[in-house]
């Protein structure tokens, strides 16, 4: 191992929160800083990356904090790498962070729900992915089983709701844009599914496709470059 760090404390939530959870790690566009998100501590923690020997450090300031009980779980980049969205996973809610590739810094922007206002009911958010073109941004919801579809402002890299659209099973754990960004295929976890949508270029909308696959107990969909 060239690296080692131990999260602690916790937060509000005592059967979720009781420790730290490190759900995922991404470092920026410049090998520079990498962000883990703690679903236990209701923090983005910001290290400090040596891509030389993968040594990290802390960074200054060391992290930035969401809403407690919110149990941030995964986050994206946006192509610019100037911009960080982040996916709750209990609170079912989407931060949107300005990034100092620099400093290394989050600054928040935004809060908005992944669930459509008529849903009510237990949800817990998982997947969240921007579409190559740096237009849109994709969150799943398991409990509603939707893909939540937002268009990014141009400008304030705000988000907008779009659509919510129904991924045909339960629990959509995960989902994968293709890397030219003309499909996705949604991942139903609870009922052995993996679906496949066009996406509409010009909207962002998910327009079923009518094809699908069946995989048992599908948790993560990844696109690789072909050798």
């Amino acid at each position: 191992a060239s690296a080692f760090v131990q999260h602690a404390g916790h937060s509000v939530n005592p059967e979720r929160q009781e420790g730290p959870h490190a759900h995922c790690i991404e470092v920026d566009r410049n090998d520079r800083y990498a962000v883990a998100a703690d679903l236990g501590l209701d923090r983005l923690l910001v290290h400090r990356f040596n891509s030389h020997t993968g040594a990290l450090a802390p960074n200054r300031p060391p992290f930035a904090e969401v809403k407690p009980g919110s149990g941030p779980r995964h986050t994206v980049f946006d192509p610019t790498g100037r911009f960080l969205y982040l996916v709750d996973e209990m609170a079912s809610t989407v931060y949107a962070f300005s990034y100092d590739p620099q400093k290394g810094k989050l600054g928040p922007l935004q809060t908005i729900s992944s669930l459509p206002k008529s849903f009510h009911g237990e949800n817990d958010a998982a997947e969240i992915a921007v579409h190559p073109s740096g237009k849109f941004l994709y969150v799943s919801n398991r409990g509603d089983d939707s893909i939540a579809v937002f268009a990014i402002d141009p400008g304030t890299h705000t988000l907008k709701p779009v659509e919510y659209v129904s991924t045909q099973g339960k629990s959509p754990r995960s989902f994968g844009i293709t890397p030219d960004g003309a499909y996705m295929l949604a991942a139903n976890q609870k009922s052995d599914s993996v679906i496949i949508f066009r996406i509409d270029r010009n909207t962002g909308r998910l327009i079923p496709t009518g094809q699908s696959l069946a995989v048992t107990s599908p948790v993560c969909v990844k696109f690789l470059a072909p050798e």
